[in-house]
């Protein structure tokens, strides 16, 4: 098939659809754009499946951080005082971040479902105007029934050809969301980490007197045998 006998063919396809297809053509359109700006956005392959050797060798030193990771890093470092601002300002990076990635990802789940709506709307058209040809009758009834069951079967046949790639898109997506918002939760380890090396995994320890409640003593104290 030349290529001009192809276009032919999807001309004769869109023909068919009636209007219903001038509406999936801008759905698709609004849709494989948001997912590959989406995509785009959430490209952080090789980044986020960074080793923690290097991640510390980021937070160590910034400066050596690619230059996506370099402006999350600085702005979780710096004029910052304490632990708790630290874990404040990636709260704040989640809450921005990761927030504006599930409206989209939610936007894109929106379109991608009516995408088969539409196609579902275009097959109730097309068999509308087969029943109505059915029942006015006629020399050009045949045609008509030909033309509302042809408009049927390629409206819903374009839906599915629209949802179907956006469905691949939105996983893909979702999944990057995801790797994304692992790699914010290593990088926080590993922040808290390098400005707290004396953590130890555990902040008290409990020694059990007898006839008494449990104490607490200091993490770097080693605890006593209490005698019975």
């Amino acid at each position: 098939m030349t290529m001009n006998e192809l276009f032919q063919e999807i001309w004769h396809t869109w023909a068919n659809g009636g209007w219903v297809m001038a509406a999936m053509a801008i759905l698709a359109v609004i849709l494989y754009a948001s997912a590959i700006h989406l995509l785009l956005a959430l490209y952080y392959r090789g980044i986020t499946m960074a080793s923690d050797p290097v991640m510390r060798g980021w937070v160590s030193q910034p400066d050596h951080a690619p230059s996506r990771i370099r402006e999350l890093i600085r702005y979780t470092q710096d004029e910052i005082h304490s632990i708790k601002d630290i874990e404040g300002r990636f709260r704040e990076v989640e809450a921005t971040n990761v927030t504006d990635l599930d409206r989209r990802l939610a936007f894109l789940n929106v379109m991608i479902i009516a995408a088969p709506l539409f196609g579902l709307l275009g097959t109730v058209l097309g068999m509308l105007l087969t029943f109505r040809a059915i029942g006015v009758g006629g020399s050009s009834t045949s045609d008509i029934i030909a033309r509302g069951i042809s408009e049927a079967l390629v409206c819903t046949q374009s839906g599915m050809m629209v949802a179907i790639p956006g469905l691949i898109m939105a996983n893909v997506a979702k999944r990057w969301r995801n790797e994304y918002v692992a790699f914010l939760v290593r990088l926080e380890s590993i922040s808290l980490r390098h400005f707290r090396p004396g953590l130890r995994g555990m902040t008290r320890t409990f020694v059990r007197k007898a006839g008494s409640t449990s104490q607490s003593v200091s993490p770097n104290k080693v605890p006593e045998v209490v005698p019975a």
